[in-house]
């Protein structure tokens, strides 16, 4: 008990350490990454990619794809109520200490759904695409994900690390199931057979990083012209 006390007070430090950097052009900028309409197209070319390499299998994988998400957020929704985390934003202990930007969000944060989500999505893709260029980024994209939960105030580190294990977790469950439903239809496991190549991999790649500037840039843009303002 003494040890769980101890390492929630390293967490509360290490929350308000990463929370307390902040700018008007990352505020907003953080808060367009932690939104999901934000990787519409990212997620898009994705989806694409599976849909170029698999051609009908594809419609096989996007149940399994819709299925880890949903598995993933309902399981953090199931250990935040379970739990009974508060959020940094509404315990009354650290909320006035708490730089929040954009929304409270619900009232338990332990864990993440966004780090579940962003980290259950970066793994499946990885175990199906088996690129290593793929792989050093797009979880370097999970984690920015997640990072930006903590500079908006909703959620601890732990709560992220939490999500994140969480979504690697269901990931391997669900890629697991995939292979084992797909050797029972047709005896041949073709994912482990296509790997994505890297022109593929940086297809995907820079469809992330043109995401992350455009909305740089249009916050930045933004704020120079006086059209939003800062809080």
């Amino acid at each position: 008990m003494e040890m769980i006390t101890t390492l929630k007070g390293w967490d509360k430090d290490l929350f308000l350490f990463l929370n307390s950097f902040h700018s008007p052009l990352w505020d907003y900028s953080m808060t367009l990454f932690t939104l999901t309409s934000t990787w519409i197209i990212f997620y898009g070319v994705i989806l694409f990619t599976i849909g170029k390499k698999y051609d009908k299998k594809s419609l096989f994988i996007f149940v399994f794809l819709i299925l880890l998400i949903v598995c993933s957020d309902q399981f953090a929704g199931v250990l935040k109520h379970t739990i009974q985390r508060l959020r940094p934003s509404n315990d009354p202990l650290i909320s006035q200490l708490t730089h929040v930007f954009f929304a409270k969000g619900g009232e338990y944060g332990f864990v993440s759904a966004h780090a579940a989500n962003t980290f259950a999505i970066a793994t499946f893709t990885t175990l199906l695409f088996k690129n290593s260029l793929y792989t050093r980024y797009i979880f370097l994209w999970a984690m920015l994900i997640s990072y930006s939960r903590i500079y908006l105030g909703v959620h601890y580190p732990g709560d992220v690390l939490g999500g994140a294990i969480l979504g690697v977790i269901v990931a391997f469950g669900i890629f697991k199931l995939l292979i084992i439903t797909e050797y029972r239809f047709s005896r041949v496991n073709l994912f482990a057979r296509n790997p994505m190549n890297n022109n593929e991999a940086i297809g995907i790649l820079t469809t992330a990083l043109f995401t992350l500037v455009m909305a740089i840039g249009v916050v930045a843009i933004l704020l120079q012209n006086n059209l939003i303002g800062t809080k």
